[in-house]
């Protein structure tokens, strides 16, 4: 979630067309994609304008999920926190967390009361960014990133037996844990998985060595870019089963990304979902403002980079999810419009998501 404008390559494009959500149509042979395939099939790209799903408040970093045949979306809660801008993204000191759900896309969305607040978790000292959620054996689990009382980006888990919460958090952060943006990854034969990471203000960097170091220390351009990370959950959710491992993001010859790939390299908010047996890792590309993926054939990677599903949006982040929805495909992302383009107060949209036939994703044009 690292947030400047400083070092954007550059503007929001220029938009000429417009499609409703509803105009896009999934193919109806859909085939397994493969590594051979990246440079043989053409991809669209649709044009949509969509709406923000919540006016009353700031929404931004939406994980949905489908819980009991309802859409619930976790949002981050942005809000005017009087903070001056900064490169370590500081604007963003957000303290809470409102879930919102909707029976169906494009119907009426229910906003809930506080799911859960800075003040009621122990170690947090500040900036509780982008969550994530899961629902195992009749408990709801709420996963944050935040700042400790050093401005340490940690992990917690907060509890509820009601999707929308409230949640009650565990008093420590997850023992393993660091950086940001969770995301919790239920595979089919019901493992489940942690991805997450961050640089710049998300502080990954400064676990390169395995152990905390409070500078920022890149690798150079010509070496393989920082990697998010992956960690199979214990059985209880509370904790990780393993230590956390790296996702190798490779390119077309099978070569790790480079630092200085930053149209195609991790900067931020991975996301993990299946399609047709194939596991798809999408991820924002921070300071050029794609959200990109890549495809493997297990949890853990490596992953082959295959293209941009969505174009950089109004603002300067993009953060994601992506969800199945009674057979059709939905992308969940944010942008600025609502605020007139205050890149720090940014709004929930949503918009369908179609594959081609070999199992790419289509590119995505956004419209304000």
């Amino acid at each position: 979630m690292k947030q400047t404008m400083k070092q954007m390559k550059w503007p929001v494009a220029l938009f000429v067309a417009i499609a409703s959500v509803s105009g896009c149509q999934t193919s109806t042979e859909q085939k397994t994609a493969t590594t051979e395939d990246i440079s043989k099939k053409q991809i669209d790209s649709v044009v949509v304008q969509t709406k923000p799903l919540v006016t009353e408040i700031y929404t931004a970093d939406p994980s949905a999920h489908v819980f009991e045949g309802r859409i619930y979306v976790y949002p981050s809660h942005d809000y005017e926190a009087g903070v001056p801008e900064d490169d370590l993204g500081s604007h963003f000191d957000m303290r809470d967390y409102r879930v919102f759900s909707m029976d169906s896309i494009g119907g009426p969305v229910t906003l809930y009361d506080v799911a859960l607040d800075k003040d009621d978790v122990p170690w947090v000292g500040r900036q509780m960014w982008a969550p994530d959620a899961a629902y195992k054996a009749g408990t709801y689990y709420l996963y944050f990133p935040a700042k400790d009382k050093e401005d340490v980006f940690h992990i917690g888990v907060a509890t509820s037996e009601n999707p929308e919460g409230p949640f009650t958090a565990q008093p420590e952060p997850i023992p393993q844990s660091f950086s940001m943006d969770p995301a919790v990854f239920e595979d089919a034969d019901g493992t489940f998985y942690m991805y997450f990471g961050g640089i710049w203000g998300g502080q990954l960097q400064r676990w390169a060595s395995g152990e905390y170091n409070p500078e920022d220390i890149y690798p150079a351009d010509s070496l393989p870019a920082l990697t998010p990370k992956i960690a199979k959950m214990s059985e209880d959710m509370l904790s990780f089963d393993e230590s956390p491992k790296d996702v190798l993001i490779l390119d077309e010859n099978g070569d790790p990304l480079l630092t200085g790939d930053h149209d195609r390299r991790f900067f931020e908010a991975a996301w993990m979902h299946t399609y047709n047996g194939k596991y798809y890792l999408s991820y924002s590309t921070g300071d050029t403002h794609n959200i990109a993926y890549a495809i493997g054939d297990n949890p853990y990677g490596p992953f082959t980079y295959q293209g941009v599903i969505l174009n950089p949006v109004l603002g300067w982040t993009n953060h994601h999810s992506i969800v199945e929805v009674d057979g059709k495909w939905y992308l969940f992302y944010h942008d600025s419009s609502l605020s007139g383009g205050k890149t720090h107060l940014r709004s929930v949209k949503v918009a369908e998501l179609t594959y081609t036939e070999s199992g790419q994703i289509n590119n995505i044009t956004a419209k304000p």
